[in-house]
């Protein structure tokens, strides 16, 4: 498949750079794969879409305050992206100015109000701007992170060091149910939900169940191969736990429909999904749902509206037909939705 085929065009005033004021009062456009009817309404009104025995499968990851900021020794400034720790001290960041560092160059990380907080070594680069820095503190990633990081919002919402700011999006790029902590970008989908929502659904018979997906710096990737045949889609880590796997499949045997909360629930599903039975298991994958998928487990999905050329948009583009989303997303453009990761959202039926 061309890769052209998932291009449409988008004003960038579209382009979310705040959350709705509350979170359930985003929009919601609803989309009905059976005859492709839209519906505009809002968020917390999700619940009249929904039926009695439904499961909502949500990921639970929590956000690190993984981007940060540094300097060489020449003055030079830097910013960084944390991904993951290799050994006691070792991170893998990617790094914005890395072109010019060389291994064995030492430069300083900066904390939040911008003064010097530690040393670290450049010990290897590798490609796509990513770098092994040895970290010249004791303290674990955590906790260095929330010295110095930053909430790691996408490129194109625009962000300095602002801490009021910082500290707006710290509560906000969170789901109000995030407990395990990895991920380095928000599975957005479920920034809609507040506490109140999720309970008032539970007493309409809605069913909750979670997994956690620690979700990786290649959610944001474009897909620059000219088929998306040729991309090589990003590895995460995933599990899913012996109760949420039977929630699970006890909604289906019931008859109830999986709605997945985001595409990242959707990929722990279809990869755990066995003949139509979940089970429990701890795993990575490499998924790559795109059009002509057949899907296992999923009857449903919470999704955001997603960059054009993307994987996530071949993925819903997979679920619904490809003329079908991208009909979605031109009446979403028409409506002035909001979009991307703090833009509104929709609910696939």
């Amino acid at each position: 498949m061309k890769t052209e085929e998932l291009d449409y065009y988008l004003p960038e005033e579209l382009i979310a750079q705040q959350p709705a004021k509350n979170r359930s009062q985003s929009r919601l456009l609803v989309l009905e794969r059976q005859n492709g009817s839209l519906t505009d309404t809002r968020f917390d009104e999700i619940g009249e879409f929904l039926r009695k025995g439904d499961c909502l499968v949500l990921n639970d990851t929590k956000v690190l305050a993984a981007r940060f900021f540094a300097k060489r020794q020449t003055g030079g400034k830097l910013e960084g992206l944390f991904l993951n720790q290799q050994d006691k001290g070792v991170w893998e960041v990617m790094l914005k100015g890395l072109g010019k560092v060389k291994p064995g160059e030492c430069i300083w990380l900066k904390d939040t109000k911008g003064d010097d907080f530690c040393r670290a070594e450049v010990i290897e680069k590798k490609n796509d701007g990513k770098c092994l820095l040895k970290i010249e503190v004791e303290l674990p990633a955590e906790k260095t992170l929330q010295k110095i990081g930053f909430p790691p919002l996408p490129p194109y919402i625009r962000r300095d060091t602002d801490l009021r700011q910082a500290a707006r999006d710290r509560q906000r790029y969170q789901t109000v149910y995030a407990r395990n902590l990895g991920a380095v970008a928000a599975p957005t989908a479920g920034l809609h939900f507040t506490k109140k929502l999720i309970e008032t659904l539970k007493t309409r018979g809605v069913e909750f169940a979670y997994v956690t997906l620690a979700v990786g710096e290649g959610t944001f990737k474009p897909v620059t191969a000219e088929t998306l045949e040729e991309h090589r889609i990003h590895e995460e880590r995933f599990s899913i736990d012996e109760r949420n796997a039977s929630v699970i499949n006890k909604t289906r045997k019931k008859g109830g429909r999986i709605i997945a909360v985001g595409t990242t629930s959707v990929r722990v599903l279809e990869t755990a999904a066995a003949q139509g039975q979940l089970s429990a298991m701890t795993d990575s994958t490499r998924l790559f749902i795109r059009p002509g998928y057949k899907f296992r487990m999923v009857d449903g999905m919470v999704t955001n509206f997603h960059l054009p050329k993307s994987t996530l948009l071949a993925l819903v583009g997979a679920f619904t037909g490809l003329d079908t989303i991208l009909a979605a997303y031109t009446h979403a453009i028409d409506m002035q939705y909001r979009f991307y990761s703090y833009g509104d959202a929709m609910l696939i039926i």
